[in-house]
This record gives structure tokens, sequence and C-alpha cells, in this order.
């Protein structure tokens, strides 16, 4: 954020400069140091226009408690198709993933922000120390540079591959005794009011990008004509459309944040 607000204070000083010594060295100077400050300022707030977005929260929401769900989405494609994996607390398809976890530092962090448990959805044995909480608006920037740091939480998506695609025989634990993945950039929801939570939130998503080996696509591949019930393999378009084709006899329910792996 600090570039930023430097690259920002540099690119007005100059134009300031630019406009008030017009036709002179000066002028000239200040005018071509202008241009070549200002696609490079651009891009460093296009980087930062999440943050930029959470200090306006801070501010325009600092007296509401603001609920937010921060998870990791896993993008497994094969031969132009996206695997998704039945849901255990509802009845959907989604993207292999989860909501982040936080490790006893992280939580330290939390409580001295004054985040409390979110209670929408129950805490049990499999939801502890999710990163599911509702935390005071005026705390949203310290909240969001605390997660873009990374300290203090889960950083990696293998915990959900384990859980979801291997413990649940989809895949086997020979073809996959490790994985590569890339990370493809975060999206965050703009903040709204959820009548569920009974309140606004914010809902934040990491992309991952599985990239396989070639025992590993293959390994992938056989499961694409296997029989549909714990997961399934879906077209770009019948995520889109969350399941539902023109003409289609069946319905198959996709979740909405499936659309985020497309």
């Amino acid at each position: 954020m600090s570039r930023v607000v430097a690259y920002f204070a540099a690119t007005i000083a100059f134009l300031v400069l630019a406009f008030s010594f017009q036709n002179t060295t000066i002028g000239d100077i200040a005018t071509g140091a202008f241009i070549a400050l200002a696609t490079p300022a651009i891009l460093a707030i296009n980087d930062e226009k999440v943050a930029i977005r959470m200090r306006w929260y801070s501010v325009r929401y600092r007296k509401e408690a603001v609920r937010i769900s921060a998870a990791y989405l896993f993008r497994i494609k094969v031969d132009g198709k996206y695997l998704l994996v039945k849901g255990v607390r509802f009845p959907h398809y989604q993207p292999v993933g989860g909501v982040f976890k936080v490790s006893p530092k992280g939580r330290a962090f939390l409580a001295s922000i004054g985040a409390q448990d979110d209670d929408l959805i129950p805490i049990d044995q499999a939801s502890e120390a999710d990163l599911r909480i509702r935390v005071e608006g005026a705390k949203l920037n310290k909240f969001y540079d605390w997660f873009d740091g990374r300290t203090g939480r889960e950083d990696a998506p293998w915990r959900e591959f384990q859980e979801e695609l291997i413990a649940t025989s989809i895949v086997s634990g020979e073809s996959f005794p490790y994985i590569l993945h890339e990370y493809h950039g975060r999206m965050v929801d703009r903040i709204r009011f959820s009548p569920h939570a009974n309140s606004h939130e914010i809902i934040m998503a990491d992309i991952y990008e599985l990239l396989p080996t070639r025992e590993q696509e293959d390994a992938l591949r056989l499961t694409l004509s296997a029989q549909r019930d714990k997961f399934g393999w879906f077209t770009s378009e019948e995520i889109r459309r969350r399941g539902v084709l023109p003409g289609a006899p069946n319905v198959t329910p996709i979740a909405e944040h499936a659309q985020k792996i497309v």
C-alpha cells in the first residue's frame, strides 16, 4: 500500500510542477516525469485495489460487525472440463477447496482486533479454526493486511485436496503423493448485505490451479466417465448456468462460487 501512496504523491507533485512551470525547462522535466510515473502509478493502484477498497470499507462500515469468509478454490481441468465435488453441508457441486484454517499465531492476531467466530455455520471439529469470522468494520483494513501477509494462516491447497479427493478415493494417494499448483490470484466480492448472516459480508477466495504430471493427468482422465455421485466433470457453460441447460431433462445443482474457477 505504501508503494501506491508514493507513486500517487510523486505523480501529483510532478503534475502540479508541469502546470506551474509551463513552457520552461522545469516544466518540461516535470511533464516527462509525470508521463513516466503515470503508468506504474495506475498499475500499482490496480494491484492494490482490494486493499484500497478495504480501507474505504473500514471507514464506511466502521461501526458495523462485518462477516468475512476466506477460502481457497482449486481449478482442476482436464480435456476442457472442470472437476467439482459434491458438498457435505449443501447438496450441490463445487470446486475442491474450503475455508482457510488459522494457526495459533493467527488466532492471537484475530483476538487482538476483536474478531469473533461466525455463528452462521455451526462450529464443530471439522470447522474449528476456519477463517470464517465477524470483525468490526473499522478493523477491516488491519484484517486484510494480515491476511495478505499470509502469516498465521493456511497458505497451500493440499489439505482440502487430500480430504476431498484422496480420502474419498476419487483419486489414489499413489498417483498423488504430492501436487504442484499455481496461484492464480484473489477474488474478493464487493461487500453486500446477507439476509442469511443478517449483516454485511465479504467473501474472499484465492484461486489455485492444479499442475498435474502426465501420470496424474491420466489418472484424472480415467474418472471422466466414472459414475457421478461424489463428484463430476463439467464444462464452463454448465458451471456458468449452474447446471441448468436448455432442453436438458435433468438439472445438476452447481454452486454459484464454482464460476470463480472458470
